[in-house]
């Protein structure tokens, strides 16, 4: 289990939490003195009022929260949000509505889930050939998705 210490920036700052026990992505919960109104096709930045120290060869990486997305059309503006290890700044969530009504984002809302992960530096090396493959430059639905 990783740790990540974390500041809370306002008093109101609620800590991500885990659902339930095998759940891989932490709840993070909106800062707000009020419900947010979020129109249809617009994006609002939510604040998090936690900051935090993600360990070292690992990422945040923010993802919709799966019923807020299919029931509410609400979700991360950029897809997935990664927040990198040397980054202490506020964690803020740009949610954007994908629905054609209007929606809130109450005070105290759940509105992302962060999954903190390894990943792997690339060394980016120039080359005059690439080693052959059967897909070759094969792109788009080229493995048989119709």
């Amino acid at each position: 289990m990783a740790v990540v210490k974390y500041i809370k920036l306002s008093e109101k700052a609620i800590v991500p939490t885990y659902g339930t026990e095998y759940a891989a992505g932490a709840d993070i919960y909106a800062l707000s003195d009020a419900d947010v109104t979020i129109q249809p096709g617009e994006t609002v930045m939510i604040h998090t009022g936690i900051a935090m120290q993600i360990p070292e060869g690992t990422a945040a990486f923010i993802f919709a929260r799966s019923g807020t997305a299919t029931k509410r059309g609400l979700a991360p503006a950029n897809k997935v949000g990664v927040i990198d290890s040397d980054y202490r700044g506020e964690v803020m969530v740009p949610i954007h509505n994908h629905s054609k009504t209007e929606q809130q984002i109450a005070v105290g809302e759940r509105i992302a889930q962060m999954v903190i992960m390894p990943y792997i530096k690339a060394e980016f090396l120039e080359s005059e050939t690439l080693d052959e493959t059967d897909r070759d430059q094969k792109g788009f639905g080229s493995t048989g998705i119709k």
